[in-house]
């Protein structure tokens, strides 16, 4: 993962007042190249913690000075908080649970082997490895939450999120590629009351089917070939959380029935094991398929359609929201400025005008890498042209209408006339499409501008007027000639 090193465990203390005890572990520990500190009592612990921080603390249960619980109760408070397996003599079901409720990731019961430290030492690390890539993703999800747009349709989609994000209902986010379903899918867990605990994003499709099923649920140890160690699935570790299963459409039908009944009894066992684990999880899920057609099909099940669907939410290509697109590419812009620290001149004229007559089939992701290559070849402080983004602005005399813009009428009909030239009084051909603008243009005066009652008045959609007013950079204010 870039930008990430993760260091499961490095530091780790000793603190028992059994001098045998502390030698052993000391010994096993640093043959595994661990950092090590020792300490005979809670007062030395808190002398070796007051002198830096430690990834794992091995503590006994009874010490001179006081019960190993109060030194877990001071240390659950510390941003960065170790975790504490517990070293008793007494291994009875009591103390076992008496140890975890106090908050002791582990325990070993006296004597214990090396093996049993080997096994400790091996969950100790995995669990902190997947805490901190959590952590990580986190902070990638809070540094890139924000929802660019002012269009009625990204509005629309941010009130929507935000009232969905307070509940814990399931959420089907539905999109083509490239729209930023994964970035709605962020500003709900954000949003949410979870939004502390952790967040396991699942791409569905990257992960082949044969271990598809050991990453949702994990597996025991000797489960299948290859399964040397028993090992926690996506769902145990986003306990409390959010899970976000992105492209849900490509789990087969076998493993779709087992996706069911985790919806529906927050239960499931682990690959090649009889213990029933109880979780509670929100689910997020993505597609970019018609799942009804998919259900139709036979492809996918429709009790577990209706379980993903609970709320749906539809995130709109970037041809629908055109007015969202200066907005996007200047904020990409600045951003990739930033990033690989370039000077850039902003977008000229035609380069504006390229990007507003694009098509955008990858959407919003489309426009990003667009923009951010435009910006890595740009002379510094030259503005970028349409040439260089590889998209070619439409002259302004031109008849043809760019294929982003909609029909000026919502039938069909239309269409076939945008190549057409018609008669003036005095003899002269005028396109449609100049006399298509001026008729906005007169509309928009008679309505002070209003696009609402200017598009009332063409009998036209109010979407159809906005994508005719980036088609041929109209403003509201600008008088008929």
């Amino acid at each position: 993962m870039v930008g990430l090193k993760v260091m499961a465990l490095d530091r780790i203390l000793v603190v028992d007042d059994t001098p045998i005890i502390r030698k052993t572990l000391e010994e096993q520990l640093r043959g595994k190249r661990y950092a090590v500190s020792t300490a005979a009592s809670l007062a030395e612990a808190e002398k070796r913690f007051a002198a830096g921080h430690f990834d794992l603390v091995f503590l006994d249960m009874e010490l001179p000075d006081g019960n190993g619980k109060l030194f877990i109760e001071r240390v659950s408070h510390l941003e960065d908080k170790p975790l504490v397996v517990m070293i008793t003599a007494n291994g009875s079901v009591e103390t076992v649970v008496e140890c975890m409720r106090s908050g002791a990731f582990d325990f070993v019961q006296k004597p214990f082997s090396k093996m049993q430290i080997d096994l400790v030492l091996k969950k100790a690390a995995e669990f902190q490895r997947a805490v901190k890539v959590t952590d990580y993703l986190n902070r990638a999800t809070i540094a890139n939450r924000e929802i660019i747009g002012k269009s009625p349709v990204i509005v629309q989609l941010r009130d929507l999120i935000n009232r969905v994000g307070r509940t814990n209902a399931t959420v089907m986010i539905c999109g083509e590629n490239g729209t930023g379903k994964e970035l709605v899918a962020n500003e709900i867990f954000l949003t949410s009351n979870r939004s502390n605990k952790p967040f396991i994003k699942v791409n569905c499709a990257a992960i082949s089917e044969a271990l598809i099923e050991s990453e949702f649920f994990g597996h025991e140890k000797g489960s299948f070939t290859g399964a040397t160690d028993q090992r926690d699935g996506r769902f145990e570790l986003a306990d409390g959380g959010t899970i976000l299963l992105d492209e849900v459409s490509e789990i087969s039908l076998g493993l779709q029935a087992k996706l069911l009944r985790v919806l529906q009894e927050r239960e499931f066992e682990r690959v090649g094991g009889n213990k029933t684990i109880k979780v509670d999880v929100r689910v997020l899920a993505t597609t970019n398929r018609d799942l009804l057609k998919a259900v139709a099909k036979g492809e996918f099940r429709e009790d577990l359609y209706y379980r993903l669907n609970v709320f749906p939410l539809s995130v709109p290509p970037l041809r629908d929201r055109v007015g969202d697109v200066e907005l996007l590419a200047n904020h990409f812009l600045e951003r990739f400025a930033k990033e690989h620290g370039l000077k850039t001149g902003g977008f000229s004229e035609s380069a504006m005008c390229g990007l507003l007559a694009h098509r955008w089939p990858g959407n919003v992701r489309e426009l990003q890498n667009v923009v951010e290559r435009a910006a890595i070849l740009a002379e510094e402080n030259v503005p970028i042209s349409a040439e260089l983004m590889g998209l070619v602005a439409p002259p302004a005399s031109s008849s043809a209408t760019p294929p982003v813009a909609a029909k000026v009428s919502d039938q069909p009909a239309v269409e076939e006339l945008e190549s057409v030239t018609l008669p003036s009084s005095n003899g002269a051909v005028i396109p449609l499409h100049e006399m298509e603008k001026q008729a906005i243009l007169e509309a928009l005066k008679k309505t002070d501008g209003n696009r609402t009652h200017a598009a009332e008045l063409l009998q036209i959609s109010i979407r159809t007027l906005r994508n005719k007013l980036a088609e041929y950079r109209l403003q509201e204010a600008e008088p008929s000639t």
